[in-house]
């Protein structure tokens, strides 16, 4: 029983860690990236579809993304998609590929993206705690129902909590890769 509320909260934690880097994989750094665009939606035929299921993303150079359009009617809208994103970036049709050019990052905008990487790891680290808080809260029920001991209670919470400080450490790691990939010029 505490084995199960232990991997449980195990399992928790590791989702947590998985969606903080693919949330910070979206962060651009200066450096082409395919993943970049991947939280991109394209108005596909009056359906908003994402990027990858009507277009092939691939890195041209270290600045340059080279999208390759299946259909060519969709090039129009690929580029309106990739304009209208929160990204910043100037797409370039090119017959059917499109090209789009990552512009250097400035100082400014690089502090920024760092603070916004520090609450992505702040916002990961709660739902951390919110699975050690669920997990201890679950062992406790267990105790008060006596179907495990004060004991088995106590072992659990401090595994549970071991497993805490280890999700948030690599919080912690996940956070200064990205920060040292952001600052580097």
């Amino acid at each position: 029983m505490v084995n199960d509320v232990k991997n449980d909260a195990n399992t928790r934690m590791q989702k947590a860690i998985e969606s903080l880097r693919s949330r910070l994989a979206k962060i651009r750094t200066g450096r082409a990236q395919p993943g970049l665009l991947d939280g991109i939606m394209v108005d596909y035929y009056g359906s908003p579809t994402p990027l990858r299921q009507v277009a092939q993303v691939n890195v041209e150079d270290a600045r340059t993304l080279k999208i390759t359009v299946f259909d060519r009617n969709a090039s129009k809208d690929v580029e309106k998609a990739i304009q209208k994103s929160e990204l910043g970036l100037n797409p370039v049709v090119a017959g059917t590929d499109i090209r789009v050019p990552l512009p250097p990052l400035t100082e400014d905008r690089r502090k920024e993206l760092v603070k916004v990487v520090k609450g992505e790891v702040e916002q990961t680290k709660v739902e951390i705690r919110n699975a050690r808080r669920d997990a201890n809260a679950k062992l406790k029920e267990l105790q008060k129902d006596k179907s495990i001991s004060e004991d088995e209670q106590r072992g659990g919470e401090e595994q549970i909590q071991k497993l805490t400080d280890a999700a948030i450490k690599q919080c912690d790691e996940v956070c200064a890769s990205k920060e040292k990939e952001l600052m580097e010029v």
